[in-house]
This record gives structure tokens, C-alpha cells and sequence, in this order.
């Protein structure tokens, strides 16, 4: 009987936002670790961020794209960016996000262009206005991106049409 490839072609796509090492003192010494953190997303809309630690990068990488797998979230798109302009918070980081005319592009620092690849965003416009900490940056956007609301969704929290909104 023939092997099977474990590890099946996956629908999302992964991209590794940074990689840490850290160490832990103990009694016998140090012992070295790595933290991964992981962005995934299906490039439709859906996103998950996430931590990975382990003794190998390799194993860390692929435990913290497990964890953002299980923490997907869906964005409100509005075509080929966001629907509105917000400013996501988480600890000291801060990421105003804006939406952009088609062609525009990704204009964002480091870890928020990652994380909007991996989501399918291809015209955004983010400025990272507290900490520098990629962590605090990248749950800031997700914060963002979760309080984030569609005409839609607006309009039938406020029982009115969506053209009386976009108004």
C-alpha cells in the first residue's frame, strides 16, 4: 500500500510575522524555545492570527498556524478593501486602518501588510500610531477588523435603509 501525503494542500495560506527566541531559567539551566507568530488566511476574507512556541522553529511555526486556524475570523470587505475607517487598540498598540481606491495597493507597515495579504485585502491604507511590538500591532488590526460593520449590518441596527446611510 502506497504512503499518503500527510500533510494535504491546504485552502489557506500561511505567512510567518515574526520569529522570537526566548529562554526559560531553570534549575539545570537555560533552556532555548521559539515563539512564531502566524498569520492565516483563505485570501477571501477570512483571517486568523496566532502564537506558536516550541524547542524547533519549524514546530513553532506550524503550531501557531494550527492556533490561527481555529481563531479565523471573517472581515467585512467592501470589494478589494474595508468598508470604513477605524482605529483598532490592544495595549498600547494603535492601527488606524482606511479603506483605498482600487490600485491603491497595501500601504501599511510590516506586520499589518501580512496580515492583510493573507486576507485577501489588496487596497488598504494603515498607519501603526502606538507601539512598535508586532504582537500589540497585529491584535490592534484584528481589534479593528472585528469592530468593523458593513452598510448592511448598520443599516438594520439602526432600522433604516441602506441608502438612507450611505447618505
Amino acid at each position: 500500500m502506497a504512503k499518503q501525503n500527510r500533510r494535504q494542500k491546504s485552502e489557506f495560506e500561511d505567512k510567518v510575522i515574526y520569529i522570537n527566541r526566548v529562554s526559560k531559567t531553570a534549575k539545570g539551566g537555560r533552556t532555548a524555545r521559539f515563539t512564531a507568530l502566524v498569520a492565516v488566511g483563505d485570501g477571501k476574507g477570512r483571517v486568523g492570527i496566532a502564537m506558536g512556541k516550541a524547542a524547533e522553529v519549524p514546530e513553532a511555526i506550524r503550531k501557531g498556524a494550527d492556533h490561527a486556524r481555529k481563531k479565523m475570523v471573517q472581515l467585512p470587505l467592501h470589494g478589494t478593501t474595508v468598508p470604513h475607517e477605524i482605529v483598532g487598540h490592544y495595549g498600547a498598540g494603535k492601527v488606524l486602518i482606511m479603506p483605498a481606491k482600487e490600485g491603491t495597493g497595501i500601504i501599511a507597515g510590516g506586520p499589518v501588510r501580512a496580515v492583510c495579504e493573507v486576507a485577501g485585502i489588496s487596497d488598504i491604507r494603515a498607519k501603526s500610531l502606538g507601539s512598535a511590538n508586532a504582537l500589540s500591532i497585529v491584535n490592534a488590526l484584528m481589534d479593528g477588523f472585528a469592530r468593523m460593520k458593513t452598510p448592511d449590518q448598520v443599516a438594520k441596527l439602526r432600522g433604516k435603509s441602506v441608502e438612507e446611510i450611505l447618505s
